[in-house]
């Protein structure tokens, strides 16, 4: 008498019967409801996961480069005594290894008017060289020009801030700063013209409508300050380094100073994104939670409807890790299925996301995405491999785990009893 053959795991067998059972037949038609809402979950759940995650990943970097575009890594401001020396002190700042500018500047507040209208504005006095390296500001010109900066009584203001009063280059805008002239009946408003010698646009709504950027020379007379400036900027080559630039730029200095780095000045708004993403990041792990959920009661209805042919299987010499394996297939292939379509429909989403979002506004008449809301100009996506590869080995995870529980009791089921009630 010959022993019998053993089956490799996952033998043929066992692949086509987990294909049988995920197409149910007619009697089966409601655990086929329940693998394909299983399905869908999974999908859907892996897809919002990879856009939500996406487009906060692209908020947080679209933002961070407009506000480290324009603003520095560090603010350098005075201890002790105004900053008189200011040229001397950028000029040693500016060949600190790694500080790839120091921007003397003068900050002021004003209210801007036109005939039409009137805004409050953030006046900042900044020499022509520095501006021109600014390139968030000198790439993006749409009108006018940043030629002879210094040397005219011009200034540069923000497209949004250009619409609403309305102006354009070449027009008169008037400033109006609250503290001016002091005369014996007090301090008087000052009070001036100036011409739009260019027109921004960043595609940040908050600065292009309240920045105002003028001459260093002409700002420390309209501001009355004749010999010294607000603060320095400095701006390194890479800011998520900058504790290291610290000690350097503080001797560098050679004076008192106090230093606040980019984190310190924007840390309440860049913690409230990063705990807005975890948050959500929870929240949308329960879409695939429930949909690996799904997938254990359809198993084990599937088991339970399967119990004769269980039986059957395990009459003709099937082990039981076989039959655990033939449901363990049937479970994970929903599974698997389920989040690489997710994958697909996610990345596919995110690579396409603006021009959905322009086609969904023009079909609802509405703004799905108001940049005085959410500061920036249209909606951004950041995909992050590692990120995304977490989200998929989670998911894939989830419904391998939820497969386990029913394929132990397909495996354990007694053929003698099974036979017995069917």
């Amino acid at each position: 008498m010959t022993d019998p053959v053993r089956t490799p795991p996952f033998a043929a067998f066992e692949w086509l019967l987990s294909g049988r059972y995920l197409r149910a037949r007619r009697k089966e038609g409601f655990i086929s409801v329940i693998a394909g809402f299983s399905f869908l979950g999974i999908l859907l759940g892996v897809a919002t996961l990879i856009i939500v995650m996406a487009v906060m990943n692209g908020f947080r970097k679209e933002l961070l480069d407009k506000i480290l575009g324009l603003n520095g890594h560090l603010l350098v401001q005075p201890l002790e005594s105004p900053l008189t020396d200011w040229k001397d002190v950028a000029d040693r700042i500016s060949g600190v290894s790694g500080v790839r500018l120091a921007v003397p500047v003068v900050d002021g507040q004003a209210l801007a008017s036109s005939p039409f209208n009137a805004s409050g504005v953030f006046v900042r006095g900044i020499r022509s060289a520095d501006l021109t390296n600014l390139t968030s500001i000198a790439k993006n010109i749409k009108q006018g020009t940043l030629e002879n900066f210094d040397e005219g009584q011009g200034v540069a203001i923000g497209r949004r801030l250009a619409d609403q009063l309305p102006l354009h280059a070449g027009d008169s805008i008037t400033l109006v700063a609250p503290k001016g002239a002091i005369t014996p009946m007090g301090t008087t408003p000052r009070i001036k013209p100036y011409r739009i010698a260019a027109v921004f646009e960043i595609g940040m709504s908050e600065y292009d409508g309240t920045f105002v950027f003028m001459p260093l020379t002409e700002a420390q007379a309209y501001f009355n300050r004749a010999s010294d400036v607000t603060s320095i900027e400095v701006f390194t080559t890479n800011p998520d380094k900058i504790d290291e630039y610290r000690k350097s730029v503080t001797e560098a200095a050679g004076r008192p100073i106090y230093l606040v780095d980019w984190r310190q000045r924007n840390s309440t708004f860049f913690n409230a994104l990063q705990v807005e993403r975890n948050v959500m990041f929870l929240i949308l792990t329960m879409i695939v939670l429930v949909a690996a959920l799904n997938i254990v009661s359809g198993l084990i209805m599937l088991v339970k409807d399967k119990g004769s042919d269980i039986a059957i299987l395990r009459t003709m010499g099937a082990s039981q890790g076989s039959i655990m394996r033939i449901f363990l297939i049937t479970g994970a292939a929903i599974g698997v299925v389920g989040t690489l379509s997710g994958l697909v429909v996610g990345l596919l989403v995110c690579t396409n996301i603006e021009s959905i979002r322009q086609f969904i506004s023009w079909m609802t008449s509405t703004e799905l995405f108001s940049p005085e809301l959410y500061f920036l100009s249209k909606l951004p996506a950041e995909i992050d491999v590692g990120e995304t590869s977490a989200v998929v080995v989670m998911a894939l995870t989830l419904s391998f785990l939820a497969t386990l529980y029913p394929s132990w009791r397909a495996a354990r089921l007694d053929p003698v009893d099974a036979l017995r009630y069917e």
